[in-house]
């Protein structure tokens, strides 16, 4: 009987209408039922999730929702006989477990599943939107053939189409409900596709071995494409799967993965009332609607396991959680959970830890692109034949056996991948091996990335089961020779030709004639080529390609010729033990032949003697360092370090020739990963030990280079170099007792440590002086992050704590022989001179930095601009001049602008505060124009530059008003608490620059705890932190994390101030009710265990949320908590309303957020667990406050 189709009928809020479907055609009697009456059909009972709770899973909990105040109705059927459909499998008939693939059942009755609108096997409930891009891994999606909107028809030729989006690529034919969504309703692997015809207008079928599927374009051209890209593609597909079929067990052949599934079984997704087919396969997991379906390979979706978590959530039940839907499933029983539970972990640690070694090949730029096909981001590899390819090239590969080609994949055999195994392919790169697999191809025999897989198979079966195409070696056909040169080549480190005598007929299994290393194997380890056993291990029982060449070859005999890197005469002193302090004159040193071969460097006696006097191996030099000129007898020397701690001092006079050795020497040492280094003009480099960061455990190698007062290093697991800037040092200590040096820089300590005394000397020497001041100049002085010279930074600090009050200041001189004793300690390190008020007057420092400033050497404005400058008073339009100002600033050197900026500040907040040090504007340009220009005084025009500068600060330097009102606020109180100190209190007000009397406590609030510190304008953190520990006589224990706290009594409140953190800010701000503590932080163990263990540094999920005051006009009831939902990077807090929020509704800069642990209980907060954030741009006078 033909059925007649119905109107379309009005869909109500929350129904898709893609998946809509007319109603009498599915079901016989429809009826209407308001989620909302029975919410635990669809969806399981969600909860709120504080963010302190559970940090780990992210969307493993979400919050309520309340359906009643949704208008979402679905039909329900009637169970009368009739025509089903299935909603779960896009309107397809579910196969009859007990009837052939071909037939199909005529109910769902058996099956038990409720029609749900939508995919039934993806349920609404646990569907969220795409949250906004996030750092982290995401899934790697396979190259994609074609794509676009098609019309899909049930299999039975049903009249009602349904519009879909379709997507083609090399693994998988899939369509879903829209171009968002991440999850298909379907998944087709390419290699089941028996046919693709044509079927009428604008249709066309794809059929597989137990149904097809019928799809309508929107025209036929465009159907046309379809049908054309399918056929080429699939073209061949029926040959292979019968050849692989006839290899490879039936239970191997599941789809995304040539293994075995890890776990396999019926699972109950919850909303459903029938199960699933579920396989657990590498990093995957595939959801399919019975077994039936998964022996065929046609499935419902694939989960990427590199974005999913797990979470248990009851006795059977589990969710796996990824930022676009909520799986939760149902076991069997709790054992059975368990098992699910930790196959799809094992999966998630396959997907997110497997990428190391693919990112680690592909560091090589040729194994970026297959080896065959040339296809971007090849993830197999032949382990054999060295060659990395993409997965259609490494199935035709596994089709030679495993006797040819061994195929691993880069991100799911981790086991297989050794260090050594990797340095092979990053040593040979498919570009170099090409050059012998591949170098007579035909241009029409070579593949792209589209060939398809017959012209594939027949490509790779000439490459590497014939040697067709491969570079023949010239001893080809002589197996004697062959050996021999094998033997001869085992021995050093060229991997290339020990491959290309391998595949040219030499026998890996060869006998070498020496009884200790019978094999050439065993030859190499016994030379320490660990490259060369590992390539050869992997051939032991390889195939050899066994075309024949036309013509005749004669056979030559094989003359090893050892890669020599350089050779030549150098002058060498006897090897030493102890550092070298005294000049070695030319009558020490002994002529030697010096030659570098093969990894080792080694000298004798002349050209003509074949015995070295000895040698060092590339392995056993840890550190070269480069002499100045003419520091030795000979003009040019360098010293190599051994790790047996020796020296040995080598010289030349011809520079060329001295620095081509050291580029030679340095280039045979050091990695390939650290080769960058190789190009700075370096003074030492080498390795050495370091902690930093959260591994301060066990010690890590990194590759160091001394360049000028930079240290330039390569650490372990990072693939940049980075750059210490030696003179912006916070602090540089040599820990004497166990040979660590310390360089505390701005967000990070780095702890190099001695592994052995001679060369660890060395280093502390050269990066003492790389770090002290080198000259007379602004940028060779020690600076601050800022890049100012310490000694600036430092007496501008001084003079602004104890000195803006001092009658005359910068016009009193300073006692000559202190201010003399005082220049020469920054001199000689500004980093560790500490200005104190008892030991330091003010008039002092003042002339001390007067001097500094007269006597640089290209003096502040530089001595090629200075006349610019100079000149610049005499234009008459104000506008103009401030202009030529700008003009001038923005062409001095870097340090040169950061320093004159930080003076004219200083001088401007000097002349603010003039009724109190009578140094006026005039006063303070008459000292300082001749001092700055260098001058004798007799000229005016050098002050009315600086008094310019100063009266027009603010424009020339383009200075935030905000900000220096804050600044001069914050001097105000400087001076109010000095002069109440000094009135009320016998204890003196200060003793270091801007030391002012403070009461810490330690671990509690109670009298017996108080310690009264002077607190330093420089005083860190940490630096008070050890500072009461050390009054108390504490002995710090591993593991004990002391810290210094911010307590607020009135709101509950208190803080970890961050050890880089300055205590003198945070007590001007400190209110009557607040405090500073120091005492244990508890939770810092858990912290750092959370980070290490965090890829990316970020955060999102559900938090409540209240706000102190309705400032962001979002109508919230500031009374009570509501809950809102957060993502957090390093950058900004974002705050949407709910999860599938497109939108934020607000955001914050991190920079400008203050975090406070706790909530004022008279707020209510619905768990104990909060945080009180406080937010404060630059333009904003009053902080916002919330409660989380």
């Amino acid at each position: 009987m033909r059925r007649i189709p119905q109107p379309r009928p009005e869909i109500r809020s929350g129904d898709s209408s893609d998946d809509y479907e007319d109603p009498d055609q599915v079901f016989p009697k429809p009826q209407a039922v308001n989620l909302a009456e029975d919410p635990d059909q669809i969806y399981s009972k969600p909860q709120a999730v504080n963010l302190a709770e559970d940090p780990d899973q992210i969307y493993s909990k979400l919050q309520s929702v309340n359906m009643a105040d949704r208008d979402v109705f679905l039909p329900v059927p009637g169970w009368g006989k009739g025509r089903y459909n299935s909603l779960c499998s896009d309107d397809e008939l579910l196969d009859d477990d007990n009837e052939p693939i071909s037939s199909h059942r005529s109910s769902w009755q058996d099956y038990g599943l409720s029609t749900l609108q939508g995919s039934v096997y993806l349920p609404v409930r646990g569907r969220v939107l795409a949250p906004p891009p996030r750092d982290g891994p995401s899934p790697e999606p396979c190259t994609v053939l074609k794509i676009g909107w098609l019309d899909k028809n049930p299999t039975q030729g049903s009249l009602y189409y349904q519009r879909r989006w379709v997507k083609l690529d090399v693994d998988y034919l899939r369509y879903f409900d829209n171009d968002k969504e991440v999850y298909s309703k379907r998944i087709i692997p390419t290699a089941a596709i028996t046919g693709v015809t044509n079927v009428g207008e604008q249709k066309f079928e794809v059929a597989t071995a137990n149904r097809n599927f019928l799809f309508k374009a929107e025209s036929d051209s465009e159907r046309n494409e379809w049908v054309a890209v399918l056929q080429n593609f699939t073209r061949g597909h029926q040959e292979g799967s019968r050849e692989m079929t006839s290899l490879v067990p039936p239970s191997f052949l599941t789809p995304g993965s040539p293994l075995t599934p890890e776990q396999q079984g019926y699972l109950e997704l919850r909303g459903l009332r029938s199960k699933l087919y579920t396989v657990v396969s590498g990093d995957k997991v595939f959801l399919y609607k019975n077994m039936e379906d998964y022996r065929l390979g046609i499935g419902i979706t694939s989960i990427d396991m590199n974005v999913g978590n797990v979470k248990v959530t009851d006795r059977r039940s589990f969710d796996l959680t990824t930022p676009y839907r909520i799986f939760s499933f149902l076991a069997d029983s709790e054992q059975h959970k368990e098992q699910w539970v930790e196959a799809m972990r094992d999966a998630i640690g396959e997907a997110l830890s497997n990428s190391e070694v693919a990112n680690q090949i592909w560091a090589e730029p040729s194994n970026g692109c297959c080896a065959d096909c040339g296809a971007a981001k090849p993830e197999w590899a032949a382990i054999n034949l060295c060659v990395v390819v993409c997965k259609r090239c490494a199935g035709e590969h596994r089709g030679l056996g495993p006797s040819i080609s061994k195929v691993r994949s880069l991100k799911m055999d981790r086991k297989v991948w050794t260090e050594e195994l990797i340095q092979v392919f990053l040593l040979l790169g498919n570009e170099r091996l090409n050059r012998f697999w591949a170098a007579n191809i035909p241009p029409s025999e070579a593949l792209s990335p589209t060939s398809c897989s017959e012209d594939r198979r027949r490509f790779i079966s000439s490459k590497y089961r014939q040697g067709k195409y491969r570079k023949y070696h010239p001893l080809y056909g002589n197996q004697r020779e062959l050996n021999n040169a094998l033997c001869i080549n085992v021995q050093c480190s060229d991997v290339l030709e020990t491959l290309c005598l391998v595949f040219c007929g030499a026998d890996v299994n060869c006998s070498t004639g020496q009884t200790d290393c019978p094999s050439p194997l065993s030859l190499a380890l016994a030379h320490n080529q660990k490259l060369q056993a590992q390539f050869l291990s992997h051939n032991l029982n390889s195939e050899l390609p066994h075309s024949e060449v036309t013509g005749d070859m004669e056979p030559q005999h094989y003359s090893p010729q050892h890669p020599v890197i350089h050779n030549g005469f150098l002058f060498k002193t006897a090897s030493m033990v102890r550092p070298i302090t005294e000049r070695k004159a030319r009558e020490e040193f002994s002529r030697r032949w010096c030659m570098l071969n093969d990894g080792n460097f080694s000298y004798y006696e002349s050209d003509k003697t074949s015995t070295p006097n000895g040698a060092l191996k590339s392995t056993e030099i840890v550190c070269l360092s480069v002499n100045t000129p003419e520091r030795h007898g000979y003009d040019h020397t360098f010293e190599l370090y051994s790790d047996s701690e020796r020296l040995y001092l080598f010289g030349t006079d011809d520079q060329d020739s001295h620095k081509e050795w050291v580029k030679s020497i340095t280039k045979m040492f050091i990695p390939s990963n650290a080769e960058a280094l190789l190009r700075l003009s370096f003074e030492r480099i080498g390795r050495l030990k370091y902690k930093d960061g959260l591994n301060l455990q066990s010690p890590r190698v990194g590759w160091f280079a001394l360049v000028g007062s930079s240290l330039h290093a390569y650490l372990e697991d990072s693939e940049e170099e980075e750059e210490i800037h030696l003179r912006k040092l916070q602090e540089l200590s040599i820990q004497q007792e166990n040979e660590v040096l310390v360089l505390v820089e701005r967000g990070r300590t780095l702890y190099i440590e001695g592994e052995r005394k001679l060369d660890f000397q060395g280093w502390c020497v050269g990066i003492q002086k790389a770090a002290g001041s080198a000259g007379d100049s602004l940028s060779q002085q020690q600076l601050t992050e800022a890049d100012i010279p310490v000694i600036v930074d430092r007496c501008i600090d001084y003079i602004t704590q104890c000195g803006l009050t001092s009658e005359g200041i910068y016009r009193k001189s300073g006692g000559n022989s202190r201010v003399a004793a005082l220049c020469e300690a920054f001199r000689r390190d500004a980093r560790n001179v500490r200005l104190k008020e008892e030991e330091h007057q003010v008039d002092d420092v003042s002339n001390t930095l007067k001097r500094f400033f007269r006597e640089s050497g290209e003096g502040l404005f530089t001595k090629q601009a200075a006349s610019a400058w100079l000149s610049t008073p005499v234009i008459p339009e104000e506008s103009k001049k401030i202009s030529q100002y700008q003009l001038l600033l923005s062409r001095l050197p870097k340090v040169n602008k950061a320093t004159l900026r930080a003076l004219v500040n200083h001088l401007y907040c000097v002349q603010r505060f003039a009724e109190l040090n009578q140094m006026n504007l005039h006063n303070l340009a008459i000292v300082f124009g001749p001092t700055l220009f260098q001058s004798d005084g007799k000229d005016f025009t050098a002050g009315r530059v600086v008094e310019e500068l100063i009266e027009h600060y603010t424009d020339v330097f383009e200075v935030d008003e905000q900000q220096l009102k804050r600044q001069l606020d914050e001097i105000t109180v400087i001076i109010k608490v000095r002069e109440k100190l000094n009135l009320n209190s016998s204890v003196p007000a200060s003793g270091s620059a801007g030391d002012f009397i403070c009461t810490v406590y330690l671990e509690e609030k109670k009298e017996t705890a108080e310690q009264h510190v002077k607190i330093p304008g420089s005083m860190t953190a940490a630096e008070l932190t050890c500072e009461i520990l050390d009054r108390r006589k504490i002995q710090v224990r591993e593991k004990d994390y002391w810290s210094c706290w911010e307590v607020s009594q009135k709101e509950e409140t208190e803080r970890p101030l961050h050890h880089l953190e300055r205590v003198l800010p945070i007590l001007h701000s400190l209110g009557t009710d607040s405090h500073l503590l120091v005492k244990k932080n508890l939770a810092m163990e858990a912290i750092l265990v959370y980070l290490a263990s965090k890829v990316d540094v970020s955060k999102h999920g559900m938090v409540k949320f209240r706000e102190e005051r309705s400032i962001l006009g979002l109508g919230l009831n500031t009374g009570s908590f509501h809950d809102r939902y957060f993502i957090l990077n390093t950058v900004s807090l974002r705050m949407y309303k709910e999860v599938r929020s497109n939108r934020s509704e607000r955001e914050w800069q991190v920079k400008n957020l203050r975090v406070y642990l706790g909530i004022k209980k008279k707020l209510r907060p619905p768990t104990c667990w909060g945080l009180t954030v406080i937010y404060k741009s630059e333009k904003q006078e009053k902080p916002e406050k919330q409660q989380w």
